[in-house]
């Protein structure tokens, strides 16, 4: 019983909304994933890689980082 009403939240779901969706979560895991690596935060890069959490923690670690990554791009000036 509760197969079923789990596959029908995804047979049931607009399809503008979840490529809206893909679009959101793919834009936020990219710029994360970028900064993970320009800073050389190799267990940030790796969880941001695998845990798909629709952008949130994406988010999360880009706020963190926001003060290294100022200082990082003031270095390389």
């Amino acid at each position: 019983m509760m197969g079923t009403d789990f596959n029908s939240l995804f047979t049931n779901i607009n399809p503008w909304l979840f490529t809206l969706l893909v679009v959101w979560s793919i834009a936020w895991k990219g710029w994360a994933l970028w900064r993970a690596a320009r800073l050389k935060h190799l267990g940030w890069y790796i969880v941001l890689l695998v845990v798909n959490l629709a952008g949130i923690l994406e988010i999360i670690y880009i706020a963190i980082s926001k003060r290294e990554y100022k200082e990082f791009g003031e270095r390389v000036r």
